[in-house]
């Protein structure tokens, strides 16, 4: 097992602003409308992922705007539905991502991403980042989406990584904080919503990543680390 320090990461809503990228592409072909088939397409995507498990990442987001653009009646042209991909490169990161990594990573972490995502537009959004990682697992590279424990099993068993030296952080409760709390990985849930799930699941709760590394340390410290 390897004796080094490691943070993952859920990139999209964590670290970019998912919220605010799916509202903005929703709007270039459906202005006025972004809010509500945001809130559609969050209800349908954990759907399209479970059904499809090995559609890359791509075809998942455009199949969930279709029938989000269904239940809100709007009108799709056939090439519209690619539109979230096309824009995804261009999706803001939340402004104290980048020095909460490099804290992170001066203090002796290794940063990995566990991202449902393809390569491809992962390593468009790297250059968004702009800090490096040391590792990344995508949902193309595993054949699954979270919440399945696919891309934790892959972490662990490619890079040897027990429990004891690492540490997830997401904002995704469904998708990141249950399945590491079933594998009994250390979490800290960035509540960036403020949803009202159960904070007792993670071992930190936290609005955004301002004092991450603190966080993290202290999470690891209380864990046993």
């Amino acid at each position: 097992m390897s004796d080094r320090l490691w943070a993952t990461f859920d990139c999209f809503g964590t670290l970019v602003d998912w919220r605010h990228g799916i509202v903005t592409g929703a709007e270039l072909v459906a202005p006025g409308r972004g809010a509500r088939l945001l809130e559609a397409y969050n209800r349908h995507e954990p759907q399209v992922e479970r059904e499809t498990p090995t559609m890359r990442y791509r075809d998942v987001m455009a199949e969930t705007l279709r029938r989000a653009a269904a239940d809100e009646k709007v009108e799709l042209l056939d090439d519209d539905a690619g539109v979230l991909a096309a824009v995804i490169p261009f999706w803001p990161v939340f402004p104290e991502v980048r020095p909460a990594l490099r804290a992170l990573r001066e203090r002796g972490w290794n940063l990995a991403l566990l991202t449902n995502c393809d390569r491809d537009l992962i390593g468009k959004t790297q250059r968004r980042l702009r800090v490096p990682f040391d590792a990344i697992i995508t949902s193309e590279d595993v054949g699954a989406y979270k919440p399945a424990h696919h891309h934790f099993h892959r972490f662990m068993d490619s890079l040897g990584v027990s429990r004891d030296r690492w540490v997830h952080v997401a904002q995704g409760y469904f998708h990141d904080i249950l399945p590491a709390s079933e594998l009994g990985v250390t979490r800290v849930w960035i509540n960036r919503i403020q949803e009202p799930n159960d904070p007792s699941l993670a071992h930190a709760v936290r609005p955004d990543l301002s004092d991450l590394a603190a966080t993290v340390a202290q999470v690891h410290r209380s864990a046993g680390g």
